[in-house]
């Protein structure tokens, strides 16, 4: 028997929700890492975990609500974060320095999992 309309809509706001709350706290930690260096070099951990993160976030959104769509919103909170720690606030400061390859290979990488998987759907036969 399929689940009821409300059912279906209360399993797809908390699978959205839960899914942006993982990007959230993923992103935080990829941008601590990004400046984790071993013996005064970077090593791209974080661009492993970003990777690694994206993908699972993404799939958990699409096995959670069985929608589509719900792949866009965690991956544009994702992107934001990472403009908003590749700027520079009035003070100057930043977390992704321009010299940190890692920062900067790891917003690419993290962009592209999330790219190649919203493309791998787009490309999918609807259900």
């Amino acid at each position: 028997k399929p689940p009821s309309w409300a059912a279906d809509l209360s399993l797809t706001v908390i699978g959205s929700v839960l899914a942006v709350l993982m990007v959230i706290l993923t992103a935080i930690l990829e941008l601590q890492l990004s400046a984790l260096r071993l013996g005064g070099v970077f090593i791209g951990v974080s661009v492993i975990v970003a990777v690694v993160a994206n993908y699972g976030i993404a799939w958990f959104a699409l096995r959670a609500t069985a929608r589509k769509w719900a792949v866009v919103p965690p991956a544009l909170i994702w992107l934001g974060i990472m403009m908003i720690a590749a700027g520079r606030t009035s003070e100057g400061d930043v977390l992704i320095a321009g010299n940190n390859w890692v920062g900067l290979v790891m917003i690419a990488a993290g962009s592209l999992t999330f790219g190649v998987v919203g493309f791998r759907l787009i490309l999918s036969p609807s259900k």
